[in-house]
């Protein structure tokens, strides 16, 4: 994926915060790509009682090859624009892995 050096992650004592533009309803779960200093990410999940959140939290884990346990969504719950903490990994190791993806 290209533009992962111009994303939003940073380190923290438990992992790494993602920032994620957050698309719901979508025809379906996907990386989008790089939209300013977000990971865009569409989902086909309702934005209703934090269905489309979780489904952004598996399709981020699902994307780094990680357990979808360890991606939480640490700020934003009800705004587009939100932040997920990923936890075991650093910055630099989210940011490689998003730039393997195509």
């Amino acid at each position: 994926m290209r533009g992962t050096d111009k994303l939003n992650i940073r380190d923290t004592p438990g992992g790494a915060i993602v920032a994620v533009k957050a698309v719901a309803g979508s025809s379906r779960d996907r990386v989008v790509g790089v939209l300013g200093d977000c990971l865009k990410i569409a989902t086909s999940a309702p934005p209703q009682r934090g269905q489309a959140n979780a489904a952004i939290a598996h399709t981020l884990a699902a994307a780094l090859g990680v357990d979808p346990r360890t991606v939480t969504l640490a700020a934003g719950p009800a705004r587009p624009r939100k932040e997920f903490l990923v936890t075991g990994l650093t910055a630099d190791q989210v940011r490689a892995r998003l730039a393997e993806l195509s």
